[in-house]
């Protein structure tokens, strides 16, 4: 699979991050996958902490230790220069280097020096790998989900990550498939899709998901929104490359301006799901709504319930909000499918 593929486990670099926003891409690999993390490396002065223990390089190497992930979301992505004795010290330790960043690792001439000399490799997480394929639109075996949104930044990879862990959780045939940098270095493998040539959106998600046992779910990080004037793009290419038998279209409970776009309000929900609805028969025609995911961070406890119910109401499917509700009633209904 044209996919890639970080070995695990890790040691989460966090720098001297002040909090854990700085530092969201480490608190979600800490948090979704926990069992990946060895161990944290943090600079003199940090105090972002995700809980792990404070190893050094090679105490985190002696402990089994195989990928350094750069946990960072530093203003304008860039790779601090002192930051880059540290990595070559961690390829020639033994540990390979993989970064979100939009400063690619491999345009580093030091950096890709040192990891031709010690055989370590450079994963550069926002660009593809592999041979770029177009999509079919084949009918394949195996169930799909896919999360949309109303917007940008609604919640799609928590719902779709939180569904996944709850179907695991229920001993369930799935898989999580990452579609963007934290998504993949949560998972650990996955495609960047936005960072794929047009052409080619469909067919690497049918490479990401492809045809299973009839009793496996993949559950597809989904991104942007059919809606947003820059993302309504790659929003439709993971559309008809998910073949997707569920849709759980996500949104934020009050927002009315779309994410970064003046002049565009968010749209109705009722029309965001007929669109995506009625886009996504194009390869798929049994398309469904699974649910609907509200983030609800905006609102009251009280406010919060009542929305849902509001929603429940209006949709007839499950509707959640993932951080105060949980998923387990969307989980139920994809149990009778």
């Amino acid at each position: 699979m044209n996919t890639l593929t970080l070995k695990a486990p890790y040691l989460v670099f966090l720098g001297d991050a002040n909090d854990l926003l700085m530092a969201k891409v480490a608190k979600g690999i800490a948090h979704w996958r926990p069992e990946k993390c060895v161990a944290q490396l943090r600079l003199p002065g940090a105090k972002a902490d995700l809980g792990l223990p404070d190893f050094t390089i090679q105490q985190a190497v002696d402990a089994g230790a195989k990928t350094f992930v750069i946990g960072l979301a530093p203003i304008g992505g860039t790779l601090l220069t002192e930051w880059i004795g540290l990595l070559t010290q961690a390829m020639e330790a033994g540990l390979d280097i993989a970064s979100g960043l939009h400063m690619r690792l491999c345009d580093i001439p030091e950096l890709v020096a040192v990891a031709e000399r010690t055989g370590q490799t450079l994963f550069d997480v926002r660009v593809p790998k592999g041979d770029m394929v177009c999509g079919t639109g084949l009918p394949r075996k195996g169930k799909r989900l896919l999360s949309v949104g109303t917007d940008c930044c609604v919640g799609k990879m928590f719902a779709t990550l939180a569904i996944h862990k709850e179907m695991a959780q229920r001993g369930l045939n799935v898989s999580f498939r990452a579609t963007g940098q934290t998504g993949i270095l949560i998972e650990g493998n996955g495609v960047p899709i936005d960072a794929v040539v047009s052409d080619f959106i469909a067919g690497m998600v049918e490479v990401l998901a492809p045809e299973n046992s009839n009793d496996h779910w993949d559950i597809i990080e989904g991104q942007g929104s059919l809606f947003h004037p820059a993302y309504a793009g790659v929003s439709l290419g993971l559309l008809h490359g998910a073949q997707a038998d569920v849709l759980i279209v996500c949104h934020e409970a009050g927002r009315e301006q779309m994410d970064s776009m003046e002049g565009y309000s968010v749209p109705d929900l009722a029309r965001v799901i007929e669109t995506n609805l009625s886009m996504g028969a194009l390869t798929n025609p049994t398309i469904s709504l699974g649910g609907i995911a509200l983030n609800t961070m905006n609102l009251s406890e009280t406010d919060a319930l009542q929305e849902i119910a509001r929603l429940e109401a209006q949709f007839g499917v499950p509707v959640v909000d993932p951080v105060r509700t949980g998923v387990s009633s969307i989980v139920d209904k994809l149990e009778t499918l």
